[in-house]
């Protein structure tokens, strides 16, 4: 009975979204504030049903009722509690409830952080995210509810996939959704100011907040889901170019260059409809990335769905959302000032620079991810597209990005001296040539592109040495989102010494190896002392005991494993890995050889600096924490609303 009213509660979240969605809108047109003050209410209804759905569904995985459909199909009595848990938005239905959960939460918080904003812009901006949830509802209703029953009741569930039984699915997923969805205020924000007519600083001053904190969300998804890769499936490697991957990657690119533009706008009221445009996109992306993943067209560790009547009903949404707000786009953006003048070297300008460049490595990507699918489409052939391509495209075009962060701190608004920015920028260019050079002449594997990653890491930190230098010596407090700007910026830099490090001087051996088999590498040796059988809550194990020395002395134990899980034929890779500050050693166990001697195959590496690439991301989180919580936001908020 109680699943049948958790699949009740959709249905009435889905006729309160349309409400939210329809009366607060309306209301704005006649100006009837009775009907804009619903949007309030009516958000936080809709929360508590879609909340009382999701714990529907999870008390079903945790009790293992599997006469849920949905459960049986990814869960299983074996399961250790956290994954059962997990397998809530281990599947496609549940996911998507998930995604619900968390765009009812951001619509209850808007509704709860915009006292101070007009009461006719919180009514559009809560209406048009009520009629977003109501296309996903209805989405979730038609195609993929959660809680169709399976009678009669399997004694056993089939299990959650073997790849997701990991830590990082209990975290991974909803902070990657949280970034998806956040967007959608952003969105919400740029929509709802098409509407009204007022593409002023306002609405980008109030929505500056909500975009860095869907972008934190999505820098910390992205990073653990890198992170996930890289310990998870054996192969060594932190980004694979997956176009699930792509699909995150694609609104976080967007998302960073909104953040710069809307600077631009809130500060000097310029580039007010680049602001609403990249606002667009972010969220347009977000809904693409979820057409891939859940249309069937994708197959990927990754995807959930293959039923291609939910990409379509997917793919006309993202057409609806798409039309329409470009065709308001059109029509109100022509109104728009162009706010202050600038001169050809600005802030403004270094800004603006960034925010194309980042546009254009956008839709490199775009394309690299979704050509092969349109030959594919057209019976064309297969296509693939893979790593050299987003190396050889999407490389080249963040250099320059890198690049612009020290001059665009540096330079002045409106208008910037040639003069005066070159001898700001000659000490950060000096050590950046220094480094770029020494490490490309003076290391025994170092390239140009070595040189090169080593100088854009140095121009960076020295640069951003420089100007909090010369703000300290300013009078007046600090704002916090200074500190978060150049920390983040700081995040960037550590990334490029970790990819420009591990992708030089790592080392890799696929050997074969028997009990008490040695092989070296880097100074660092590992043996082979002994394979065990290991039995877990719901599998076995095979499981390599490697030591690890380094010059003849012992360092530690290392313990990778090759998992058969009961109810998948699949066999899993649990990495061994020793994870230092400067460099990691990682070990991976292959199939057993058979043979005069018993071996097994087995894959060291030796990677220098990549827990750097995580090092750096877990600063460009912790900077836009800093940057949101800057008091100016709500300070301005105020100012504007009165």
């Amino acid at each position: 009975m109680i699943v049948e009213i958790g699949h009740f509660a959709l249905i009435l979240a889905a006729c309160v979204a349309l409400v939210q969605g329809v009366l607060p809108l309306a209301g704005t047109l006649n100006d009837n504030q009775r009907w804009q003050a619903l949007a309030k209410p009516a958000a936080t209804l809709q929360f508590l049903l879609i909340a009382f759905s999701f714990a529907v569904l999870a008390h079903g995985a945790l009790t293992d009722d599997f006469s849920i459909k949905y459960i049986a199909g990814h869960s299983n009595s074996l399961l250790p509690t956290q994954y059962k848990f997990a397998s809530v938005w281990g599947g496609h239905e549940g996911s998507l409830l998930l995604w619900m959960l968390m765009l009812s939460g951001w619509t209850l918080a808007v509704a709860i952080f915009s006292r101070t904003l007009p009461l006719a812009m919180v009514a559009r901006v809560i209406g048009i995210l009520g009629l977003v949830s109501t296309g996903f509802l209805m989405f979730i209703l038609i195609t993929s509810s959660p809680f169709e029953r399976l009678l009669p009741a399997p004694a056993d569930g089939k299990d959650l996939n073997p790849l997701l039984q990991d830590p990082g699915l209990v975290i991974h997923p909803p902070m990657l959704y949280m970034g998806y969805v956040g967007f959608s205020v952003a969105f919400a924000f740029a929509v709802a100011a098409l509407l009204s007519g007022r593409m002023d600083a306002a609405w980008a001053r109030w929505s500056r907040p909500w975009t860095i904190v869907a972008w934190i969300f999505m820098t910390a998804g992205i990073a653990l889901g890198s992170w996930w890769a890289y310990y998870e499936l054996g192969w060594g490697g932190w980004w694979f170019w997956d176009p699930v991957e792509n699909a995150s990657l694609m609104p976080w690119l967007f998302g960073t260059a909104l953040i710069h533009a809307l600077m631009v706008t809130d500060k000097r009221g310029g580039f007010k409809a680049w602001s609403v445009l990249l606002a667009i996109g972010a969220f347009s992306l977000s809904l693409l990335g979820t057409f891939l993943v859940r249309s069937g067209v994708l197959t990927s560790v990754h995807a959930f769905a293959s039923d291609p009547k939910r990409g379509v009903f997917i793919l006309i949404f993202l057409a609806v959302v798409v039309g329409v707000s470009l065709t308001l786009f059109a029509w109100r953006a022509p109104k728009a000032t162009l706010g202050g003048k600038m001169g050809l070297v600005s802030r403004e300008s270094m800004l603006i620079a960034n925010s194309v460049l980042l546009v254009v490595a956008t839709g490199a990507v775009l394309l690299g991810t979704i050509y092969p699918l349109i030959v594919d489409a057209l019976n064309l052939g297969k296509l693939s597209v893979g790593a050299p391509y987003f190396n050889a495209v999407f490389v080249p075009l963040m250099v320059p990005v890198v690049f612009l962060m020290v001059p665009g701190g540096i330079a002045h608004w409106r208008e910037a001296r040639w003069a005066q920015l070159g001898h700001d920028l000659r000490w950060p260019a000096l050590a950046a040539v220094v480094a770029g050079v020494a490490i490309w002449t003076l290391t025994e594997r170092g390239t140009w592109l070595t040189g090169m990653g080593m100088a854009l890491a140095t121009w960076v930190v020295v640069g951003l040495l420089m100007q909090i230098a010369i703000r300290m010596k300013k009078p007046g407090r600090i704002a916090p989102s200074f500190w978060g700007m150049h920390l983040a910026h700081l995040g960037i830099a550590v990334i490029t010494v970790g990819i420009t490090m591990v992708k030089t001087y790592e080392v890799e051996r696929d050997v074969r190896m028997g009990l008490n088999d040695t092989v070296t590498i880097e100074n660092y040796s590992f043996e082979l002392v002994g394979v065990s059988d290991v039995d877990g809550p719901n599998y076995k194990a095979l499981r390599g005991d490697i030591k690890v020395t380094k010059d003849g002395k012992y360092l530690e134990m290392l313990y990778p494993e090759k998992r058969k899980y009961f109810s998948s034929a699949m066999p899993m890779t649990e990495a061994g890995i020793d994870s230092g500050l400067f460099r990691d050693l990682y070990v991976s166990l292959g199939e057993p050889i058979e043979g005069e001697r018993m071996q097994w195959s087995v894959r060291v590496f030796y990677k220098p600096f990549v827990s750097w690439l995580w090092y750096g991301s877990i600063l460009m989180v912790l900077g836009g924490l800093l940057a949101v919580s800057d008091r100016r936001y709500r300070k301005s908020a105020n100012s504007i609303a009165q």
